[in-house]
């Protein structure tokens, strides 16, 4: 079995010879989940030829993005802010997610992208608006953990197997107004939403903590990708979502589109 070409959009322009960098975490939990890691510059103009290349795609994390996207006002707390990655991860999204047969995991930033993509808006600075009891990044920009809470019926509870879970943050913004199409499906203790789905794209899967940090030493955070990996047509591992034309999906009532079988079960965990 061919392994499935996993697209992860690389941060923006940087250093004092720019380039093109993300962190290793992303590549070592894609190629753990049976994936080909394949990193895509934020440059403009590619977009059509890059999705016809993949069979899913990451949305990775990352710096702010310019508030003027969504509709808000700049904050002193703004950091990392690249309009060129920007723009192409929001036309990025927004083109995967017409996609029914593309997975899209969108991980911190990402699932922010995807957001504001699907015309949802930000909160500009967490504790601003939900205060500081619950930290989601430590003061000197360092990552911290915290619980979430996890809807059980939810695609990514199912995977996941747990309604709770102990997870790495680094993130000072939020999703404010929940994009089209989007449902919130976990929170942490101070109410900030930390996972949403689509309703409408059959695989679409949105966190806003790391999973790739932890992906090599706790399978729960691993099941993301190999959803991913699995749905993209990858060997099947257990407690994740596959696709398939005889599904009893909604999805399967449109001519040409692939629809999804959900399956549940923890024999691949490891």
């Amino acid at each position: 079995m061919r392994r499935p070409l996993i697209g992860i959009s690389s941060y923006g322009r940087a250093g004092k010879r720019k380039s093109f960098s993300l962190p290793c975490d992303y590549v070592d939990a894609v190629r753990r989940a049976g994936g080909v890691p394949v990193v895509l510059p934020a440059i403009e103009g590619e977009i059509p030829e890059a999705l016809e290349a993949i069979q899913g795609l990451i949305l990775s994390g990352g710096g702010d993005i310019d508030p003027s996207r969504y509709g808000g006002t700049s904050h002193r707390s703004n950091y990392g802010i690249s309009l060129e990655r920007d723009g192409f991860e929001l036309e990025l999204a927004g083109t995967a997610i017409a996609r029914p047969d593309l997975p899209l995991l969108c991980i911190c930033r990402g699932m922010q992208v995807l957001n504001v993509a699907l015309g949802g808006d930000l909160v500009a600075h967490i504790p601003d608006h939900y205060g500081k009891d619950v930290l989601h990044r430590h003061p000197e920009r360092r990552p911290v953990e915290h619980p979430v809470r996890i809807e059980p019926a939810s695609r990514i509870g199912r995977i996941l197997g747990t309604d709770e879970l102990s997870v790495r943050s680094w993130h000072h913004q939020a999703v404010g107004r929940i994009g089209r199409g989007l449902r919130a499906v976990a929170w942490a203790p101070d109410g900030v939403v930390e996972a949403v789905e689509s309703d409408e794209h059959p695989c679409t899967l949105a966190v806003q903590w790391h999973p790739e940090v932890r992906a090599l030493a706790d399978p729960r955070h691993l099941r993301l990708f190999e959803a991913l990996v699995e749905a993209a047509g990858g060997a099947r591992t257990g407690a994740v979502m596959t696709w398939d034309r005889d599904s009893d999906s909604p999805l399967a009532e449109e001519p040409g589109r692939k629809s999804l079988r959900r399956t549940t079960g923890t024999a691949g965990a490891r």
